[in-house]
């Protein structure tokens, strides 16, 4: 089998018997495809049993703020708990995704890393252009920092001085935070049940 021949490591069978045991992935960038796609796959998860645990494993480097605030509004909405582990890294909107998880049901595996910084944007065009910009960089911003506030149980204020420059986390530095709820021991705290159809 030669390179173009080789299959993806992570197959849609592979995505598909995840679902199946309602696990869902953000393997890589979180981008407005893959956004619209985990937050449909919660809805319909949560429409097919809305008292069963939904699974959401993160290893991504960051990406776009509205779908990640698309998914945390809907994580937040569905009637069943969503738990998150973050699997290796947990950067940006992943750490943001990760920390939104249902509180008590947040993990990390422990050589896990997690990265906090504010979120960044171009911006360019005629100086009235630049200035809504602006606002809108500022509401979006502070709209974030407040619900990692919220989240972490950290004062906005200390949440604000953190993000200002990249800050990474050990697992344990993570837990301590208040990004994850505790640092995977035990295989079965992992994995996922087979619920019935």
């Amino acid at each position: 089998m030669t390179d173009t021949e080789k299959q993806p490591i992570f197959s849609e069978r592979t995505r598909r018997e995840l679902h199946e045991r309602r696990v869902l992935v953000l393997d890589g960038p979180l981008d407005d495809d893959n956004g619209t796609l985990l937050t449909t796959q919660l809805i319909a998860l949560a429409a097919e049993n809305p008292s069963a645990d939904i699974s959401l494993w993160i290893h991504s480097p960051g990406g776009s703020v509205s779908s990640m605030l698309a998914i945390r509004d809907v994580m937040r909405l569905v009637p069943c708990d969503v738990s998150t582990l973050v699997l290796g890294i947990a950067y940006s909107a992943g750490q943001f995704l990760l920390s939104s998880g249902t509180p008590g049901k947040r993990r990390a595996l422990p050589h896990s890393r997690v990265l906090m910084h504010q979120g960044s944007a171009g911006i360019g065009g005629t100086a009235v252009d630049i200035e809504l910009q602006a606002d809108d960089l500022r509401h979006t911003r502070d709209t974030v920092l407040g619900l990692i506030a919220r989240d972490t149980g950290q004062p906005v204020e200390r949440i604000f001085e953190d993000s200002l420059h990249d800050r990474w986390y050990t697992a344990q530095e993570a837990l301590d935070y208040g990004f994850i709820d505790a640092i995977v021991q035990d295989f079965a705290e992992i994995t996922p049940e087979v619920t019935p159809r």
